[in-house]
Formats: structure tokens, sequence, C-alpha cells
């Protein structure tokens, strides 16, 4: 498998980890959903917030990148958010249809990258305001890691809450 084709799977997992996640959390009402379970974002919405929040802000840097990537082009419409533990969506309605709208958005983007894509140091500034520059493969692996990460501590809270999420293996789209 090479990078694009990884890439490429790893949106594919992204939507479909959150298909599976935002199915079990509308299992719970607005109060479950916002209960404060002690974890780094407080509650399961929370932890869902900082997720959209942190695709948001990745995806707003990616569309910087000299390859001009058209399926990036509608987050120009969307504020960069300023602060990744906002409750930016007040309840799981709003949330779901954030990430219905962005989960197409990167998988269409990731079908779309090119391998030269792929070595360009990307000049970006993080939330602080610092500039930084990385390769922007190795970001491209952070975006999709800490989706992961964080819909792990999601799928537990989930789990706490009595919804079981079922598989969430990776290994469950790889041929």
């Amino acid at each position: 498998m090479n990078r694009i084709e990884h890439i490429t799977l790893l949106a594919d997992y992204n939507a479909w980890m959150n298909r599976k996640v935002y199915d079990a959390a509308s299992t719970l009402t607005d109060a479950e959903l916002s209960e404060d379970r002690q974890a780094f974002f407080g509650s399961i919405l929370g932890t869902l917030n900082h997720l959209t929040l942190g695709d948001t802000v990745w995806l707003k840097r990616f569309a910087t990148h000299p390859a001009g990537f058209s399926a990036l082009a509608p987050l120009s419409a969307v504020d960069m958010p300023t602060d990744l533990k906002q409750l930016a969506f007040a309840d799981i309605r709003e949330l779901t249809a954030r990430r219905l709208w962005l989960d197409p958005l990167i998988t269409e983007w990731a079908r779309n990258l090119r391998e030269s894509d792929l070595d360009h140091h990307l000049h970006y500034h993080n939330m602080r305001g610092m500039a930084a520059a990385k390769p922007f493969f190795g970001l491209l692996m952070h975006f999709f890691n800490h989706q992961t990460h964080h819909r792990g501590q999601a799928t537990t809270l989930l789990s706490q809450a009595g919804v079981d999420v079922g598989d969430t293996d990776l290994l469950a789209l790889i041929d």
C-alpha cells in the first residue's frame, strides 16, 4: 500500500467510525451527552465537538497547501476555531449535521491527493499563533491519529454510558 492508498484508507476509516460513534451517541439524551464524565473534554458532546473543531483547524491549514485542494474550498466559509475546548455545536443534532458535511469533504480531498503533494513542508500557525513548518505527510498522519485518539475516548465514554459502538478496528476495512 502506497502513501496515498494509506491516506485514503484512513479517510474511509474516519467516516466509517464517525457514523458508528454518532449513531451510538444519538441513542442518548442531550443531558446524557452533556453530562460531565470527568474526561479531558468533559462530556461525550465536548469530546465530539473537539474532534470536529480539530478537524476544521487542520483542514483549513491544509487548504493553504500550494496544490490548492478544490475539495477543501467550502471550508473558506467556515471560521477558524479559536478554542478547541469550546462547545461550538450545542447538541448532537447540530454536531451531526457538521460531521455529515465534513466527512465526505475529507474523503473527497484524500482521494484527490497526489504523491507529490505529500513531500511539501506546510507553513501554518499553531493555536497560540506561533509559526510552524512541518512535512505535509507527517501532518496528515497526525490529523488521522488525532481523530482515532479522541474517538477512542468517545467510545470509552459511550461504553461507560451503556452504549456499545461495536467493532472499532481499522483492520475491518483492510482487504
